[in-house]
């Protein structure tokens, strides 16, 4: 559900003259083609000049799903009226949402009673001809209610077509029994549609690198991308039979703010994709370098002429990008944790394991002991990694908590930094045997990292260019990390022998993981990165109780990271 802007939809509503192609259905059929072609052409050249001139992107991905509703549906209604036989007219997909891309596929079931008879079957010969000749992406299936049936309770992906399908034209009722016939009463329960719909989201995550920064990044597959709201949006209609995230707020499980961010990071990733649609001419959800700086001029970023650095815009624009998936994947991962709470643990309160007087375990997973807890104790807000590393058997952190932590960031000021406990958190966390880099990751995600370290707070989401790197700043630091902590794991020794071996008789491993937390930090200020964060890294030691001589091996470390690396290639 979209605010509709009347001005931009009046606009839309008038690119195409379902009358004249009536008229040219209605005569012979070889006029009909090319009043189709041109009504194609007016939509999308009329689609593309309205975006380019401002008009909302919600205006223009819903109005060309709303115009092909029409012209389909013209289509539709001369093609089968002579058919004897019960048909209906599907959309399904993001079509079925009523949400299509400029470039995206119009996926589309014709839905039957029983297998076709011949004048049915030449029906749908005839209109799948003509949309295909006309040029239109479409991708079809045909189908009866019951190999439906057969395959939504054999394929997810299918139940979850149908789920959030629209009826175009056609018998109605013998849609609404397919609906019936597929619903969560009779297959997919909450329980098991839930599940299966995480697994996938684990293994589409896992496909695209299980991280959002990488540098040319997927917005619609990887990690809070455009398929992680959707995720939401069909838990949230399986559960509640919500029409929209809206709905989320109602069943209080969303906040006014939370539902806000959620939409203005869908509203970014959706004129990101169309402008990427109408730049490349294609279907292309990956924001490859080639396209990168024209699409931050179009968002209004400026390369800066006082700047050495070439990329300025860029940096930019896709640091708005990579912040705004970072926010995207924390709200997926709390609605989740809510969905799963309220799905899965349903009249199941769960034994609570008190392990402290600030967090308890409920369901594997940790929570605060009351909403108090960070209010009365700032540096409870790092705390909670801690636990989570001596305590093997957590495996996550409930929503609730999540939502806490964001609230309560704020908390994380100067004179926090400054106090002796947060200072002595912060170095238990690094020393730990297991979890460092778990929690590493968590507390970035949290912004845990950013607020506790100003400097680390420049580099979160920052591209960088050269050979070296794949990654933003940030999560490539979080890599290096990763990389120094396998090293110590004894499965991983076969990989680097020699570096394992050493490790494991380092005295004080956390200076050499502060040394990967610190060896970029600088990236992006002016003057030599390294020699900028070796003076960070220092100050930071210092200021951590680790003793001068631990400090200025940190430091060194920092300074000399690239003459290492060049010594090594």
């Amino acid at each position: 559900m979209h605010a509709v802007n009347q001005s931009a939809h009046d606009d839309i509503a008038g690119l195409l003259d379902e009358n004249k192609l009536a008229d040219a259905l209605q005569s012979d059929r070889g006029s009909v083609l090319p009043v189709l072609k041109t009504s194609i052409e007016n939509i999308n050249a009329g689609l593309k000049k309205l975006y380019l001139r401002g008009t909302p992107v919600e205006e223009i991905v819903c109005g060309r799903a709303a115009l092909l509703d029409r012209l389909l549906t013209t289509l539709f209604d001369h093609y089968f009226d002579p058919v004897r036989q019960e048909v209906a007219l599907v959309a399904v997909g993001g079509y079925g949402r009523g949400e299509l891309h400029p470039a995206s596929d119009i996926d589309l079931m014709l839905l039957l009673k029983d297998e076709e008879n011949e004048q049915t079957q030449d029906a749908i010969e005839k209109f799948i001809m003509l949309l295909w000749d006309g040029r239109l992406e479409i991708g079809h299936s045909v189908r009866t209610i019951d190999e439906c049936v057969a395959e939504a309770e054999k394929d997810i992906s299918v139940a979850t077509n149908i789920m959030e399908s629209r009826l175009l034209s056609g018998n109605a009722d013998l849609y609404n029994s397919m609906l019936t016939l597929t619903g969560p009463d009779r297959m997919w329960d909450n329980q098991s549609f839930f599940q299966a719909k995480l697994k996938e989201q684990i293994l589409r995550n896992g496909k695209y690198n299980d991280t959002a920064y990488n540098l040319e990044p997927n917005i619609k597959e990887g990690h809070g991308g455009l398929r992680d709201i959707q995720m939401i949006g069909w838990v949230a209609k399986r559960h509640f039979g919500a029409a929209s995230l809206y709905d989320l707020v109602d069943h209080n499980f969303l906040r006014e703010e939370e539902l806000k961010t959620l939409l203005e990071g869908q509203q970014l990733l959706w004129r990101i994709r169309c402008s990427l649609h109408y730049l490349t001419g294609r279907r292309e959800d990956r924001l490859l370098f080639d396209y990168q700086h024209q699409l931050a001029t179009e968002f209004g970023f400026r390369d800066d002429p006082g700047k050495e650095r070439s990329n300025f815009a860029i940096e930019h624009f896709m640091q708005q990008y990579y912040r705004t998936v970072m926010e995207l994947e924390r709200l997926n991962e709390m609605l989740l944790q809510l969905f799963r709470e309220a799905i899965l643990y349903k009249d199941k309160p769960g034994e609570i394991v008190v392990i402290n007087e600030s967090f308890q375990i409920r369901h594997d997973y940790i929570e605060v002991t009351h909403k108090d807890v960070f209010k009365n104790k700032p540096t409870a807000l790092l705390e909670l990694f801690l636990v989570n590393e001596q305590h093997p058997e957590i495996q996550g952190v409930r929503a609730e908590t999540i939502r806490l932590i964001r609230e309560h960031r704020h908390l994380i000021n100067e004179e926090f930094r400054q106090s002796e406990e947060a200072r002595r958190l912060f170095v238990h966390i690094i020393r730990q045997s297991r979890g460092v880099t778990h929690e590493f990751r968590r507390m970035n995600r949290y912004g845990i990292l950013a607020a506790y370290i100003p400097a680390f707070a420049r580099i979160v989401g920052r591209m960088q260019y050269d050979l070296f790197h794949a990654y933003t700043v940030d999560q490539h630091t979080l890599f290096v990390l990763r990389n120094l902590r396998r090293l110590s794991v004894p499965e991983f020794c076969h990989e680097f022998p020699l570096a394992s071996g050493i490790s494991h008789h380092l005295e004080k491993p956390e200076l050499l993981y502060l040394a990967g937390l610190f060896h970029d930090i600088a990236k992006g200020r002016d003057g030599d990165h390294s020699e900028l964060g070796a003076v960070d890294a220092l100050q930071f030691c210092l200021d951590h109780d680790l003793g001068r001589t631990d400090a200025e091996l940190v430091s060194w470390l920092v300074r000399n990271h690239l003459i290492m690396s060049i010594t090594a290639q």
